[in-house]
């Protein structure tokens, strides 16, 4: 029987306003037919519209994981508010006819049946695809031009640092950017979007304040330049080197992993559950994306992904923008991107069900017991130059302590503390919500916090993102 929930249907909507529509479609009753499948994959009807004609709209199950919205009307939203209606229209049980599956997505059906046929037997090699041929001079040519500008980068950070940050003015932060467009058109586009966040760094009004971080950014150049340099001599000698699987050079010198790619890498896991801990959107000026951000804890394991999706400037009102998920989403394949700790994933399609007393239990035995363990291990991280600057972990704590000045600070059952503050890689601040949060959440509880190393202090500083406290979970930030 197929299953529907509110925050599953939430998570298919392209934005809010398609989920609010498609709601008040139902409340408003403006469904005059609704129909389900004998097998109950197909969800179909019939919605009053604008217009003489009815819209006809469909939602296919065929595919659990993967539902496909049809629907008559002109709108450029997949799913658009009529088939998400229908499907809040089955999630809240009003009475579904039985009937046959209309002609048309039975043929379409088919069609996709053998497209899947012809994937399975290529994955089978049964069927094997011509190999791409790699064209080695065109290939020696581009990494000649990454090269060549890695040593303009260079001369550029080398002149920042003789100079000092105090010199740097207006003019400066023009020039960065100028060079930035340059790294872009050379194929170096991690290193364009870094470049131009070190200009947006040194244009803030505080400029006190930023130094610390530019002068991290400085750093974080530097070492993308001598290790971008070693790998592309070695790439430039043997074009038939394969990436680099285990770091993230490849991101940096502007490499869009395929899932292909991560699937011959072995960086893919089989029928994965995962439950969303977090999630937040925020503007990244640098990049000039939305970037939406969920972490999720892999359940029978103590691993914590991060999933990414970024939404440029110019094409944001044609992409879905992702939400929080509140129940578990049940993955057939999890493709694993190079990283650390949160390293980044891909899915397509979920089978959500219910999340449970038994998982938030599980969440709970994931976490790091020991703070002094924990803070080791992010340490060994933040020795890579080039690594995620602000991991994620999820930690026990026997109390979540608060301070005469009003600060918070998290303790293990061993007595070791770690300071709780705002972060300043995570966009909305959430340490003060704490006090809002009922105080039965503050003690034997889990923390789910991203973590900061203040350059000024030496510290490490962690900001709380969600409290989980027996079978309750309090997000700070979704």
């Amino acid at each position: 029987m197929l299953q529907l929930t509110a925050s599953y249907i939430d998570s298919l909507a392209p934005n809010a306003a398609a989920a609010k529509n498609g709601r008040g479609l139902v409340q408003k009753s403006k469904f005059i037919k609704l129909n389900v499948s004998e097998e109950e994959d197909l969800l179909f009807g019939e919605c009053l519209g604008s217009g003489k004609s009815n819209y006809v709209c469909s939602v296919d199950f065929i595919a659990p994981d993967d539902p496909v919205a049809r629907c008559s009307c002109p709108s450029r939203q997949f799913p658009c508010k009529h088939a998400l209606g229908l499907m809040y229209a089955y999630a809240d049980g009003l009475s579904f006819e039985k009937g046959s599956v209309p002609e048309d997505i039975a043929s379409k059906r088919e069609k996709a049946e053998k497209r899947e046929e012809s994937k399975a037997k290529r994955e089978s090699g049964e069927l094997t695809d011509k190999p791409k041929k790699v064209n080695k001079s065109a290939l020696k040519k581009k990494i000649a031009k990454q090269l060549e500008a890695l040593d303009e980068l260079e001369k550029l950070v080398l002149s920042l640092v003789r100079g000092g940050l105090g010199t740097t003015d207006a003019r400066t932060v023009k020039s960065l950017n100028e060079h930035a467009k340059r790294l872009g058109s050379s194929y170096l586009t991690g290193a364009e979007n870094e470049l131009r966040r070190l200009a947006l760094l040194l244009e803030e009004h505080d400029r006190e304040s930023s130094y610390t971080y530019a002068a991290e950014q400085l750093t974080l150049l530097h070492a993308f330049i001598k290790k971008g340099r070693s790998y592309l001599q070695a790439k430039h000698e043997d074009p038939d080197l394969k990436p680099d699987t285990e770091s993230m050079i490849e991101e940096w010198l502007g490499h869009a992993w395929q899932l292909a790619e991560l699937k011959e890498a072995g960086r893919i896991s089989e029928n994965v559950e995962l439950l969303q801990l977090a999630f937040y959107s925020y503007k990244d000026e640098a990049r000039r994306e939305y970037v939406d951000t969920g972490f999720w804890l892999e359940l029978g394991s103590d691993r914590i992904h991060r999933t990414m999706q970024y939404r440029p400037f110019k094409a944001v009102k044609f992409m879905k923008e992702e939400d929080s998920f509140f129940d578990v989403a049940k993955i057939a394949e999890l493709y694993r991107y190079p990283g650390g700790m949160n390293a980044r994933v891909r899915f397509e399609g979920i089978l959500p069900r219910t999340m449970e007393h038994a998982d938030l239990e599980a969440a709970y035995a994931a976490a790091w017991a020991s703070i002094p363990e924990a803070v080791k291990a992010v340490k060994n991280q933040l020795k890579d130059p080039l690594a995620d600057r602000s991991p994620v972990i999820l930690l026990k704590a026997s109390q979540i302590a608060s301070t005469e000045n009003g600060e918070y600070a998290l303790m293990d059952s061993a007595g070791n503390t770690l300071q709780l503050g705002d972060v300043n890689r995570l966009p909305q601040a959430s340490t003060q919500l704490l006090s809002l949060v009922d105080s039965s959440f503050m003690a034997d509880c889990c923390v789910l916090v991203m973590l900061e190393h203040r350059m000024d202090t030496g510290r490490l500083i962690a900001q709380p993102l969600t409290v989980l406290q027996g079978g309750r979970i309090a997000r700070l930030l979704y």
